[in-house]
């Protein structure tokens, strides 16, 4: 990972990028421009393992809540963007929203040697929303992954995953345009609690 010069953001010091991207700024928030060719899969039904995807990560402990809105202009097949868990490149959760077909879906990849997803269409879950806020808590042996529309409390279940305990992992922002020319996203508030 790489030094954000000593980034202090959203009142956290300590950030570093895992693949800075050529475009960011932090100005009300974090806005971030994907690369092009990013991703986070590794292997399942796609047979590819990429670890190339943005994300901007702070040291967690074994119980934490962190949460973010974010904004995003998706446009073209799996732009994505929301948080990240991570202990190693074959250990993570991502979660948020990835453009599918011409749809956003709230989704959730879990990645533990293999990857795997869940998705449900956001008009169904959120109706037309500009903005979704996610917020991963991780606990004894799990993680789990609310929702809620726009800046609303996160109440909503979206998944609960186990993630290994009492293991040092990273948490933060992330984003990717595995098939597209990069897109932008705004993260306009984040907050963690241990």
């Amino acid at each position: 990972m790489q030094q954000a010069d000593e980034l202090s953001l959203f009142s956290i010091s300590g950030w570093q990028w895992l693949n800075e991207p050529a475009n960011w700024l932090t100005y009300a928030g974090l806005t971030v421009t994907s690369d092009t060719g990013t991703d986070f899969w590794q292997t399942t039904h796609y047979g590819f393992n990429r670890d190339t995807g943005h994300a901007l990560m702070v040291p967690v402990g074994a119980q934490f809540r962190m949460r973010t809105r974010f904004f995003g202009d998706y446009r073209e097949q799996h732009d994505q963007a929301g948080l990240m868990l991570r202990l190693d490149e074959r250990n993570w959760i991502k979660t948020g929203i990835e453009y599918v077909d011409g749809e956003q879906f709230l989704s959730a990849v879990v990645t533990r040697d293999f990857s795997d997803w869940s998705r449900q269409p956001l008009s169904a879950v959120c109706g037309d929303v500009e903005s979704v806020t996610i917020e991963i808590e991780r606990f004894e042996d799990a993680v789990q992954i609310r929702y809620a529309p726009e800046d609303g409390d996160p109440v909503h279940d979206l998944r609960i995953a186990y993630f290994p305990p009492d293991v040092p992992a990273s948490a933060g922002p992330m984003c990717a345009s595995p098939d597209g020319a990069g897109f932008p996203v705004r993260f306009s508030d984040l907050t963690v609690d241990e």
